[in-house]
């Protein structure tokens, strides 16, 4: 089931919102949260009832080896723990991937049915690991398995996240204003899911057709122009962000409406004028994670610089392997840590101490090319898809140029002496619609505020610190008619758009 469909929409949500707030409103807790805890499960089963008992096994093994930890702080059942999710995960995720290498290498010839992954595996899988270790260090405490069901279960962030912590959900479980029905809680809530819906149906799928044309094309070796290889790169670059950043406005918005805050993931992450600022607003609670329970367990930035690279460099290179079972996402990965590197060497001797206009705008420029560039492997299927368009966005197959140029006096013999083909510069749709949806999320994503910003006044005391106040306060939403007159429109206009059927991009992860 996704967000962006009408059963959810109109049939799932209301009935599980409904049924929540009816039975928490008469004291009966523990019900609501089995209530919420079945409509979870009942979400994730709808794709495949069968790997519910997957994430059924998975939630009870790790409730106990947790509950265990929190009575006898063993080293060795957490190591248990941890091996039981990762050997799980690397079954379910890459089997396939580590036996067609193993082929590739030996020359052998084992075989292995291909694999179908569960979804939100991922997921799930670290938010208990990071449970375990936080139980092993006594930073837990117990509580009911319901509490912990619903921590692992949760329908808005099960699939695609946020990756949530144990600290900031299962308090919130115990507290008895959750269970109060607030307007504020409903009107905040879904001014958030309508933001993110229309972030999803009408901005990434509006540009994901140019981007999956042109990458489909690299895939079949076809040529590609310079105006093409960088027009689908970087129309990736604004699907995914809107798809994934719009999921996670949605999955927050909806925790919203039950009276559950989920942590920021995205806080305008295109902005960025270095590659560490980029990571510090892209995904945040996968770096987090990634920070905490990788690159600080391999130790850090306490071991000197040499070290501290090498610890970046592994995190990122895992970082990329987690996304998915294949060497574009470890180019991906190592692309970044490489990149982080770089960053950290720049900022220790060539940063001004005071960054000017100038140095921001060219932090931001190199910030978005690498950005970009590593986008390419993380969306390609295959290596020989990645070399193909990385090559024509770095000039391999030339230059090309519209044919309209001729119209200002430029003379065809003198490009071509130069090297510059005249054609048409994009075959994948019409170059100046293109060219204006390309600009105009561009524009949107420097220029525009993010959610949390537009939010602010209704969020501040969850997100205290992590946004920027807006300069102008008429931008951010009050609990005014105007502000519901607004989501109404963005809400309506996202759903006459719900026809086409799209998954969000994350949930390949």
């Amino acid at each position: 089931m996704l967000f962006n469909s009408y059963i959810f929409i109109f049939l799932f949500l209301p009935i599980t919102l409904l049924g929540f707030h009816l039975i928490g409103m008469r004291g009966y807790h523990r019900a609501a949260l089995a209530w919420l805890v079945l409509a979870s499960l009942f979400f994730y089963g709808w794709w495949n009832p069968v790997y519910l008992t997957l994430i059924l096994g998975s939630m009870l093994l790790n409730y106990i080896i947790g509950v265990s930890l929190n009575q006898n702080s063993s080293r060795g059942i957490l190591i248990f723990g941890i091996a039981i999710n990762l050997i799980l995960l690397g079954y379910f995720k890459y089997a396939n991937f580590f036996v067609n290498n193993l082929n590739a290498i030996s020359g052998s010839n084992f075989h292995l049915e291909n694999i179908l992954l569960p979804l939100a595996i991922s997921f799930f899988t670290f938010q208990q690991i990071a449970y375990l270790v936080d139980a092993y260090r006594g930073e837990t405490n117990e509580y009911h398995f319901l509490h912990y069901a619903l921590f692992v279960t949760f329908f808005p962030q099960l699939i695609a996240g946020p990756i949530v912590h144990h600290k900031e959900m299962l308090p919130q479980f115990v507290k008895n204003s959750t269970y109060q029905l607030k307007a504020e809680d409903l009107a905040v809530g879904i001014t958030i899911f309508a933001i993110g819906l229309f972030k999803k149906v009408v901005l990434a799928d509006g540009i994901a057709i140019y981007a999956t044309s042109v990458f489909d094309a690299a895939e079949q070796g076809f040529i590609l122009t310079f105006f093409e290889a960088w027009g689908g790169a970087l129309s990736y670059t604004l699907q995914l962000y809107f798809d994934f950043s719009g999921y996670s406005d949605m999955a927050i918005g909806l925790a919203r409406m039950f009276g559950i805050i989920l942590p920021l993931n995205f806080n305008s992450p295109y902005k960025a004028t270095s590659i560490i600022e980029f990571w510090r607003c892209w995904h945040i609670t996968l770096s987090r994670f990634l920070r905490n329970y990788l690159y600080v367990s391999l130790g850090g930035n306490r071991k000197g610089e040499i070290r501290r690279n090498i610890n970046i460099l592994t995190t990122m290179l895992l970082g990329g392997l987690w996304h998915g079972a294949g060497w574009t996402f470890v180019l991906w990965g190592g692309l970044h840590g490489l990149y982080l590197i770089i960053n950290h060497i720049w900022r220790k001797l060539l940063t001004p101490k005071k960054p000017n206009i100038l140095s921001n705008i060219f932090g931001w420029i190199i910030t978005m090319i690498a950005v970009v560039f590593a986008w390419v492997p993380f969306r390609a299927e295959s290596m020989g898809g990645a070399k193909q368009l990385l090559g024509a966005m770095v000039g391999m197959n030339g230059i090309h140029l519209p044919l309209s140029v001729e119209k200002f006096g430029i003379q065809k013999e003198w490009l071509l002496n130069h090297g510059i083909i005249l054609q048409d510069v994009f075959r994948f749709g019409n170059f100046r619609e293109f060219t204006l949806y390309l600009v105009s999320l561009f524009l949107i994503v420097i220029i525009f505020p993010n959610t949390q910003q537009i939010m602010n006044q209704s969020i501040l005391k969850e997100y205290n610190g992590e946004i920027y106040r807006l300069n102008h306060s008429f931008l951010e939403w009050k609990p005014l008619k105007l502000w519901a007159i607004y989501t109404t429109i963005i809400l309506t206009t996202s759903i006459l758009f719900l026809g086409r059927f799209s998954e969000f991009l994350y949930f390949q992860f």
